[in-house]
């Protein structure tokens, strides 16, 4: 296990990086007072990698989550998203970024209850324009792959809460985002099934996705390649755990 500031994390090459922070400040204006939320962030985010961001509450957490999902720009500083500088873009451009190159799996789920499990994870496709034929044969392949072959004319409220979040976990892989962001993805589930779901994640990753997490549990953190930790807009440390041996018996249930 190796650990790292900030300042000194960088993984892989220029051409392999899916994120690039340089110099990343988010301020807001909350009566007569700036607050920082990001104090000048640096980071390398790697094709094919997993990241979890943990902190405490007011960390800077949620707010790098946010930007990392294109849902906001920063006040300063660079943000590159394969390659493109997000403060340069227009409103559509980003929201035309989100929907190509990031899928979101959220802690309440945000599925459609009037919608069949189907339709719940085609929805990204129909906003690309996607034909609806080959959207629902990646829809049903998807579904088989998170294990809802079997579920796909069912609606949110007849799933249990693991079946729901493999539903959004689908939706997020629908449009083969470049990365995966996931908002404490475990949040609202039982401990068994937050498990069956990390090693789904777990697996997705050793498919090649690039996951980014935000999560406050350290047993969730563990599942993750990287470990990133936040502290007053700040990233405190960045920690290897590719050869923690309790990241390594994750892998290997995977196996």
């Amino acid at each position: 296990m190796t650990q790292y500031s900030g300042q000194e994390f960088g993984v892989g090459n220029a051409e392999d990086r899916v994120i690039e922070l340089n110099g990343v400040w988010k301020t807001y204006r909350m009566g007569d007072q700036d607050v920082n939320a990001l104090a000048g962030v640096d980071l390398q985010i790697q094709r094919g990698s997993f990241w979890a961001i943990s902190g405490s509450s007011g960390s800077g957490k949620s707010t790098m989550l946010n930007l990392l999902g294109c849902l906001d720009r920063p006040t300063q500083g660079k943000y590159l998203l394969e390659g493109q500088d997000i403060a340069s873009t227009s409103d559509d451009e980003l929201s035309d970024l989100r929907l190509k190159h990031l899928g979101f799996i959220f802690q309440n789920f945000n599925l459609i209850p009037q919608l069949t499990v189907q339709e719940n994870i085609v929805l990204p496709l129909f906003y690309q324009g996607i034909d609806p034929n080959e959207a629902n044969e990646r829809g049903q392949s998807i579904a088989a792959l998170v294990g809802l072959a079997e579920r796909l004319g069912h609606r949110p409220t007849e799933l249990s809460g693991g079946q729901q979040q493999r539903v959004a976990i689908a939706r997020a892989l629908a449009n083969n985002p470049s990365v995966l962001l996931a908002d404490e993805p475990t949040g609202n589930l039982d401990t068994a099934t937050g498990d069956s779901i990390m090693e789904l994640l777990v697996e997705l990753h050793d498919q090649g996705k690039t996951i980014i997490m935000v999560t406050h549990e350290p047993e969730i953190a563990a599942y993750a390649q990287y470990q990133l930790v936040m502290r007053d807009g700040n990233i405190e440390s960045i920690t290897d755990q590719t050869n923690n041996e309790h990241h390594a018996q994750k892998s290997v249930v995977q196996a």
